[in-house]
């Protein structure tokens, strides 16, 4: 087929041509928005799966859907060793830009942006963020030094504001798990004051399978503000839809032996229905596409997602980890207690502790169950398997 006209689209994030799968989580937000423009509260949510699941496309449809609806979208990814602060504060001072222009500003848009000059000053001493805003630092708002407490003055004058102005505020966080304890606390601690004060401000998130756990150890009262949906692979009928549909609106069809096949091989996960239809459009010059177009390009579909998918994430860890996360992938699928994988290392668990944490640390894994670890990434197991060939030890690196 034409490559110029391949309708699928195996890059991070990126919007398949057909979302499939994700009805209640997507009428979960509309009632949210819906809820919360009547001045009626509502849990907000947070997404959690693993990599590949489609968090970030479902966070794409919010803002698609908060956009129609007149709210100020505020969408930012996470990441390590990234001031929190000054992210969260650049955030601000674009929904209030996005209010309107600084000529035309309201009374608490204008003193949102003395709040937020001052919250930008005190974690920026330099104050690049509110550069710009002809305000001065509302002196007692945000200037604290207390991340909880400032951020909570931050995000009650931006909800003012936006209440003044007839509209509502989400704010969309991609790669949560990498916030800190203390800045996740910070946000929740935030969000709740707004809940009580009913202004329209919401956040939305997005993450590994650990963040309830984490957001309980920030708040013990995070499960009363949010829900934690967990999204996975496809159901099989919606894994076809996914599949077929954007084909058919092409006048492509497969055959059922091919559908079987690659629905089997992806086992329903998102990314990998998209990364397989694509490289069977690009490689099959024919409708329908049979299963010998099927199986012949699952070694291409395995090459591309071992050099991209699969390798950038491996390429994370130390020898000791990955030495770690082999040992995982021999012990067999699914989650595996940390006796196990040390024994299989000849090590104990106590000197095998050092490089599992770090997994964790780095995204690769996470613990679904006290003394259990598993990888966030689908099939990352049988990549391992089939082509990383573990370095020797050296006996000392741990």
């Amino acid at each position: 087929m034409d490559r110029r006209t391949n309708p699928y689209t195996p890059n991070a994030g990126a919007q398949p041509p057909f979302l499939v799968g994700r009805d209640r989580e997507l009428e979960a937000f509309d009632i949210l928005l819906t809820r919360m423009e009547r001045g009626l509260t509502q849990q907000s949510m947070i997404i959690t799966g693993l990599r590949g699941v489609g968090k970030t496309v479902l966070l794409g449809a919010f803002r698609e859907i908060a956009e129609e609806r007149r709210w100020v979208t505020l969408d930012t990814e996470i990441t390590k060793n990234a001031s929190f602060a000054n992210r969260f504060a650049r955030l601000t001072r674009q929904g209030l830009l996005r209010l309107s222009t600084t000529e035309r500003w309201r009374d608490r848009a204008r003193r949102a942006a003395s709040v937020l000059k001052s919250f930008s000053v005190t974690f920026d001493p330099q104050g690049s963020v509110a550069i710009g805003l002809d305000v001065d630092p509302l002196q007692g708002q945000a200037d604290s030094g207390d991340l909880s407490e400032d951020l909570t003055d931050l995000l009650l004058a931006l909800g003012e504001a936006v209440k003044e102005s007839g509209r509502g505020v989400v704010f969309l966080f991609d790669e949560l798990q990498y916030l800190q304890v203390d800045e996740l606390g910070a946000l929740i601690t935030a969000l709740h004051k707004t809940v009580q004060r009913g202004l329209p401000v919401t956040f939305v998130g997005a993450g590994l399978p650990q963040i309830p756990a984490l957001a309980g150890e920030a708040k013990s009262y995070s499960e009363r503000l949010f829900t934690f949906p967990r999204i996975g692979p496809l159901a099989r009928a919606d894994a076809i839809k996914a599949l077929t549909v954007p084909a058919a609106d092409l006048d492509v069809d497969y055959d059922d032996s091919a559908i079987s096949c690659i629905v089997d091989y992806t086992e329903g996960y998102p990314y990998f229905l998209q990364e397989y239809g694509s490289v069977v459009w690009d490689h099959s010059d024919r409708s329908p596409v049979t299963e010998v177009d099927a199986r012949s390009a699952q070694p291409l579909v395995e090459e591309k997602l071992d050099e991209s998918f699969f390798r950038v994430r491996i390429e994370r860890a130390t020898p000791a980890e990955r030495r770690y996360m082999r040992a995982m992938a021999e012990c067999g699928p699914g989650p595996q207690t940390a006796g196990d994988v040390a024994q299989r290392l000849g090590k104990t668990t106590q000197q095998m502790a050092p490089a599992r944490a770090r997994l964790i640390d780095k995204g690769l894994l996470y613990t679904p169950s006290y003394g259990y670890a598993a990888f966030t990434v689908p099939q990352f197991d049988r990549y391992l398997l089939r082509s990383d060939q573990p370095p020797s030890s050296t006996g000392d690196e741990i």
